[in-house]
């Protein structure tokens, strides 16, 4: 059993916004320069990790399915003369290694994780075994198009990072999550995850095959 306790929680939920409305609304939060050279997602990263103020004695967990689905899918479309802009920025560092980029900021500990039903699971799990006193557990996609014909882009865009600690500490937490060994069933969606972290749900049930999540609100 696992438990870890909510010190601050961001979240980005743009719905139908479109890429280039959110660089417009962004931008301002990076340094003068650095946004033109980040992808729709890292700027999305950015915003929802630039409020807890991360730092190198931070670990951060990153967690996406797809990843900049958007940015493959115009270097793809630029075929048969690829083009090397696109190339470029399609093997861009991930969205939330471009934050860090961008202000010269190093990091301690650097955990990027891929997967499906098990991401959650997985990163909580890696969250509570880090041994930092503060893990900023992130995440995103980016809305695909004809990606999302075979099943290979999200169909909605969404971040949100989360400040965990071990120790409820003296401060008022916001909430604590509890991660403990559970049936096998079907595990809990990246999406689903973000979702309940913005409308502040509580959630008891399975977050991945042999994994039970319990999610509470003080």
């Amino acid at each position: 059993m696992h438990d870890l306790y909510i010190q601050a929680v961001t979240s980005e939920e743009p719905g139908s916004e479109t890429p280039a409305t959110a660089r417009e609304r962004l931008k301002p939060l990076f340094p003068p320069g650095s946004a033109r050279r980040m992808t729709h997602l890292g700027m999305l990263m950015g915003a929802v990790l630039s409020p807890l103020s991360p730092c190198e004695d931070d670990a951060i967990v990153y967690l996406s399915q797809f990843g900049e689905s958007r940015t493959l899918e115009a270097y793809l479309d630029s075929f048969p003369t690829a083009s090397p802009l696109q190339f470029q920025t399609s093997i861009h560092p991930s969205g939330v290694q471009q934050l860090f980029i961008g202000r010269h900021m190093p990091v301690g500990q650097f955990y990027p994780m891929a997967g499906d039903r098990q991401l959650v699971a997985q990163g909580l799990l890696t969250a509570a075994l880090t041994g930092a006193s503060r893990t900023l557990l992130c995440g995103g996609e980016e809305r695909g198009s004809w990606l999302l014909e075979c099943d290979c882009a999200s169909s909605e865009t969404f971040a949100f990072a989360v400040a965990l600690t071990s120790e409820r500490g003296e401060g008022a937490a916001l909430g604590k999550i509890r991660l403990e060994r559970g049936p096998l069933e079907e595990g809990l969606s990246l999406r689903a995850w973000a979702r309940l972290l913005h409308a502040r749900s509580a959630y008891s049930g399975p977050s991945g095959s042999g994994w039970r999540l319990t999610l509470e609100w003080f």
